[in-house]
């Protein structure tokens, strides 16, 4: 089942209509989908698709061969070109006369296995862009090595590209696409366990409940998502231990410098460089306080859904899962779960206020939506606010979500506009969410501000999946 993806297929598709040389690179983390982007866009149309392997320049080349002779049909059965540079002109030739696409999928192993090979590309292109009308495509999911050897300025194939496209996993709306049989609040609770990476979706059996699909995919020790992420470390990085330890001790609560540092046992120097390494995987991102730059008071969060409900949850759990106690580890989640949707609803209503400005239908313009901490100077004690996003110097909007199954009431509303007033602005906006619903004293105080708007998370959810 294929969903979303509109834009990058629009994109593709523009680029096949020009009839000209189009060359994109497409990458983004492991089972995100790219390959089934990139089967959907070839479908129909006269392509070479060619997928690597980790393997030597041979096997790469006796398989890209392969390739060609499929597509063109005129070549020997066993026919292998001499070089990759005499089968990727043969291909640069064919498409002088028609438009062609050659897909190279999971491009890093053929060229590690093939140290010239992005210098023959470039060569190639710089001879045929001019007369050939391919549209070649290079495919990754190692984006340390798609943005160093690909995209970089000193990379071979600098400014030849005519797209890049990073694949990121699906939002909100796309999953619940996906997902079509489920009940509306399950929808929510999927998103938190597995995020928007397609592959994981599998994993999920629309005709069991959410306990027993924890417990068989999360809490089963032969299921493919109960080593997936140490699996997908260990593929990615050069000392997946270390890593491991660093998200781990974020799980665990630590998430300024200095406490992952003194939790893992390293120094700060060192946990910053392997903290880089995993914000560029899309794993961890760094969060600083609305409206701050660089800024002590900066944080580090798990970025992906599925990696934070892991290593929430099954590494405390690991010994009596690993002896078949799904059940006995499920008692000890249960509880804790609501909590942990906390911060998943507040994702889902950041991504409900961007589709209303994208729309068209937000009262404030805003260009940046965040969290926000710091002191309240009447109190002199920590607070936060959960979303703020800024249109000008006076006008802005805060939100407040609320993952409860009791209705919010007016202490909720009341407390928000206490900390809105920290701020100076003269046109503020309060946006109060809940899965259940409002009281009627505050829903009767928000129609009587008239700047309050109540959002409810099944609002949410026939807005965003219509």
């Amino acid at each position: 089942m294929f969903i979303g993806r509109e834009r990058e297929l629009d994109s593709l598709n523009r680029m096949y209509q020009s009839d000209k040389f189009e060359f994109a690179v497409i990458y983004g983390r492991r089972r995100v989908g790219k390959t089934a982007l990139i089967s959907r866009f070839i479908d129909g149309k006269k392509a070479v698709y060619f997928m690597g392997v980790e393997s030597n320049a041979r096997q790469n080349l006796e398989n890209f061969s392969r390739s060609i002779m499929e597509f063109s049909g005129g070549l020997q059965a066993d026919t292998s070109f001499l070089s990759f540079q005499s089968a990727l002109e043969y291909v640069f030739r064919l498409a002088e006369n028609e438009r062609i696409i050659l897909a190279i999928d999971e491009y890093p192993y053929v060229a590690r296995s093939s140290k010239s090979l992005a210098s023959t590309l470039q060569l190639l292109i710089d001879k045929y862009k001019e007369s050939s009308k391919l549209m070649l495509i290079l495919c990754g999911s190692s984006m340390s090595y798609m943005e160093e050897y690909v995209l970089a300025y000193k990379a071979p194939l600098y400014g030849r590209r005519t797209a890049q496209m990073k694949v990121l996993p699906f939002d909100f709306a796309d999953t619940c696409r996906y997902f079509k049989k489920i009940s509306a609040e399950d929808k929510a609770l999927i998103y938190g366990m597995v995020g928007g990476t397609p592959q994981y979706f599998l994993q999920v059996d629309e005709r069991m409940s959410m306990e027993e699909n924890i417990k068989n995919t999360f809490l089963n020790p032969t299921s493919s998502l109960f080593e997936e992420p140490e699996n997908l470390l260990k593929q990615e990085v050069r000392e997946p231990a270390l890593y491991n330890a660093i998200i781990t001790a974020i799980a665990a609560g630590a998430s300024r410098m200095a406490d992952i540092s003194s939790k893992v046992g390293e120094s700060t120097s060192i946990c910053s460089s392997y903290l880089k390494n995993l914000m560029a995987l899309g794993l961890i991102r760094k969060e600083t306080p609305y409206g701050e730059k660089a800024s002590r008071k900066s944080i580090y969060v798990i970025d992906d859904n599925m990696f934070r409900f892991w290593y929430r949850f099954v590494p405390a759990n690991h010994s009596i899962i690993a002896r078949g106690a799904a059940d006995l580890a499920y008692k000890r989640i249960a509880p804790l779960l609501t909590d942990y949707m906390g911060k998943v609803f507040e994702e889902i209503c950041t991504q409900y206020l961007w589709k209303l400005l994208l729309d068209g239908k937000s009262p404030v313009e805003f260009s940046d939506l965040g969290r926000w901490w710091g002191t309240d100077p009447s109190t002199r004690s920590q607070t936060e606010i959960d979303i703020m996003g800024e249109q000008d110097k006076n006008t802005a909007l805060f939100g407040e979500c609320k993952w409860t199954n009791e209705k919010v009431d007016l202490g909720v509303l009341e407390t928000l506009k206490k900390r809105s007033g920290l701020f100076h602005y003269s046109n503020v906006y309060l946006y109060l969410f809940a899965k259940t619903g409002f009281t009627s004293g505050c829903a009767d105080a928000a129609d009587e501000a008239g700047n309050v708007i109540l959002v409810t998370y099944q609002d949410i959810l026939e807005y965003m999946t219509v």
